[in-house]
């Protein structure tokens, strides 16, 4: 499994992206977890893509119990055969933030072989990591920035390889919206994945027509709304894995214990950090894994 920073928000029971969301999350208790990876131990009657055995990785339901558990209820659209290439702890950290970059990328209308290019604001993190090789390795266009803080950052975003008729603002909307605004060109979208209050008036988003798109990756499963549109990405994410087009970009292993995976949340609630946070019963370390 790995750990997002929605793992830590839900837990506090701050989270907010869905207004109702923890009148729709089971009780007494929620297990959190969003990307994991596993072996399928039985299939439904009407599953016709995994079988008992298969090797997966997928998303979890925002709304389920979710990859902390020992076992999971799984929705056959969110399952891909795990790529080849990865070991089950780089596989289990892939699905939500390539998810989420390529979300955006369709919600923009991205074209592939575009003559134009995009910004990427805060290309460190997780979802920033792949939509910059999303964007120059699936959609090949010419020219991809991402902002980062600090050397160590600017370095992890401009790895992949790194103007702009494409925006994603990856943090704090409120803050970068009129400057996304300036650099847009006019009739077109800017999407961003941070909720936020925002003033349109000091913007160029009438001026230019502009429109802001939300995103966020639970949207299809959560209102339970055209989630077969998820198979197709969630089996191209496989072959790009494969094809070597989209790498892996876990940069911390952790036993899937109670301490470890403690430990995990306290690294992303520092907010310092750059990759994903993977966590396997075959790391190594000390203490009973969760299976």
């Amino acid at each position: 499994m790995s750990v997002n920073p929605i793992d830590t928000t839900v837990r506090a029971g701050t989270y907010g992206d869905a207004p109702d969301y923890y009148s729709h999350v089971p009780r007494p208790f929620q297990v959190v977890g969003y990307d994991g990876a596993g072996v399928v131990l039985a299939a439904g009657p009407d599953c016709s893509r995994i079988k008992p055995g298969d090797e997966v990785f997928y998303l979890s339901s925002p709304t389920k119990q979710g990859t902390t558990s020992e076992y999971q209820i799984l929705d056959e659209r969110t399952v891909a055969i795990k790529p080849k290439s990865l070991d089950f702890v780089e596989a289990a950290g892939m699905s939500l933030t390539y998810g989420t970059a390529m979300e955006m990328m369709q919600l923009l209308d991205v074209t592939r072989s575009d003559k134009v290019g995009v910004l990427i604001i805060n290309g460190a993190g997780g979802v920033g990591n792949m939509a910059i090789q999303i964007a120059k390795q699936v959609f090949e266009l010419p020219a991809v920035i991402a902002t980062a803080g600090g050397f160590e950052t600017t370095g992890q975003s401009f790895e992949p390889g790194s103007t702009h008729q494409y925006v994603l603002i990856l943090s704090n909307t409120a803050q970068y919206l009129e400057p996304a605004a300036d650099i847009r060109a006019p009739l077109g979208n800017i999407s961003s994945i941070v909720q936020a209050n925002v003033n349109f008036y000091r913007a160029q988003f009438l001026s230019k027509s502009l429109i802001l798109n939300w995103c966020w990756l639970g949207t299809r499963i959560y209102h339970d709304y055209n989630v077969d549109s998820q198979q197709s990405w969630v089996g191209d994410m496989s072959t790009y894995i494969d094809e070597g087009k989209i790498r892996c970009h876990l940069t911390h292993r952790l036993r899937l214990t109670r301490d470890e995976l403690v430990k995990a949340h306290k690294i992303i609630e520092s907010k310092s950090t750059v990759g994903k946070i993977g966590l396997g019963v075959d790391e190594k370390g000390e203490g009973e894994t969760f299976a």
